[in-house]
């Protein structure tokens, strides 16, 4: 039976300087301070490119299974977004929040927000699934 290395105790372990190989927390050597900042995996899930295009996404994560519709891509200021996002609530009947620069909509309403949207002169996008 050939012997492999599960664990390998040289090896930098997650949270620890690479350079003193003490905890991130009680780094003396000054490393730290140079290392980036860690960025969460799925922080840039929904920077979408600033290109004009309006891009409809449907999207369950972190919802407890409810489906909302999420409409980024929206110039304007949070005023403007605001009334915008209470005319689309109202065309779908239904409820939604501002977060940041992305609207949602509870629900799945690609398809009625793409023609509310194109008749108001967006480019729009339907975006994934």
């Amino acid at each position: 039976m050939e012997r492999r290395v599960v664990y390998d105790s040289d090896a930098v372990q997650p949270g620890r300087c690479p350079t003193c190989g003490k905890r991130l927390d009680r780094c003396s050597c000054g490393q730290r301070r140079a290392q980036p900042r860690p960025v969460r995996a799925d922080a840039g899930r929904l920077s979408a490119p600033r290109d004009g295009v309006v891009r409809l996404l449907r999207d369950r994560k972190s919802r407890g299974g409810k489906t909302v519709t999420l409409i980024t891509g929206v110039n304007g200021t949070a005023t403007a977004l605001a009334g915008l996002l209470s005319d689309l609530k109202r065309t779908c009947g239904t409820g939604g929040t501002l977060r940041g620069d992305i609207l949602e909509i509870q629900g799945d309403f690609r398809d009625r927000l793409r023609t509310e949207l194109e008749r108001r002169g967006y480019t729009v996008k339907i975006a994934g699934g």
